[in-house]
């Protein structure tokens, strides 16, 4: 019998109903039987400080201890000023730090994005990618999960309406499942 492979999620929003936050929580109902989505709470989180990296805050240590038990990694960012909001950037300091404890290093992982414009959250994700190159994960690069006039698509209560973007989250777990399958051999 075949194990079930562990995908942690997470949101780069603290709102309670963000249209990303809404994107992982439709994942955790899309994924395939062979796996299951945990979703991270990034609220809680502290200001990086370097200073606190030997004694890592409560929050970070749990986040940190999340990851590394992951197979694999789900980011939903929103779009903030043509980039990744400053709640993920400061996540992925934590987790990334101190040098030499980097717990995403090898990681595959997977980057989706909604947003109530055109865009959808594109350029988010652009720079989001780079900043998980550098810490030596394993992005997918399709299909891309870019939800553009979110509103229209993810009701009041948070839950994903429409049928196509449901699809492309369905088919971005299946990727990643078989992306981290490839990286385990």
């Amino acid at each position: 019998m075949e194990l079930t492979m562990n995908i942690l999620g997470f949101a780069g929003s603290l709102r309670k109903y963000s249209y990303n936050r809404s994107l992982l929580c439709a994942a955790a109902k899309l994924v395939p039987k062979d796996a299951k989505l945990e979703i991270f709470d990034l609220g809680g989180i502290p200001l990086y400080n370097q200073d606190l990296e030997t004694q890592m805050p409560e929050k970070v240590k749990e986040f940190k201890a999340k990851i590394r038990a992951a197979d694999a990694i789900l980011i939903a960012t929103p779009e903030y000023n043509h980039s990744m909001p400053g709640v993920l950037k400061n996540a992925i300091d934590w987790a990334s730090r101190p040098y030499g404890d980097n717990v995403f290093e090898g990681k595959p992982v997977a980057v989706m994005s909604a947003s109530p414009g055109m865009m959808g959250g594109v350029r988010a994700q652009y720079n989001l990618r780079q900043t998980l190159v550098s810490l030596n994960m394993h992005p997918i690069n399709t299909p891309e999960v870019i939800v553009n006039f979110a509103h229209e698509k993810i009701d009041e209560k948070g839950r994903v309406k429409d049928e196509q973007t449901n699809e492309m989250i369905r088919e971005l777990l299946e990727s990643l499942i078989v992306w981290t399958k490839i990286l385990e051999k």
